[in-house]
């Protein structure tokens, strides 16, 4: 039972980790430049590291739920 925890936890850190990348990717497509103060540069980063976060870790949490949904679909039955 515990090495179920272990690999769940496992599967939750990669699993975030893949999509906050994959976010911080996906960021990097807009042209900022246009919204930013001069000088601002280190606050814009960090905005965009935030955002990345919080994009990643809402995908991260629905394909996760998604994943365990679709695992307890079979105790419908009984």
């Amino acid at each position: 039972m515990f090495n179920n925890f272990g690999a769940m936890a496992i599967l939750h850190i990669v699993a975030n980790l893949v999509f906050i990348g994959l976010a911080w990717w996906a960021l990097q497509a807009l042209n900022y430049e246009k919204f930013l103060r001069k000088n601002r540069t280190i606050q814009a980063r960090l905005l965009f590291i935030f955002l990345a976060i919080i994009i990643g870790s809402l995908t991260a949490q629905f394909f996760l739920d998604y994943l365990s949904w679709s695992q307890q679909i079979p105790y419908i039955y009984e």
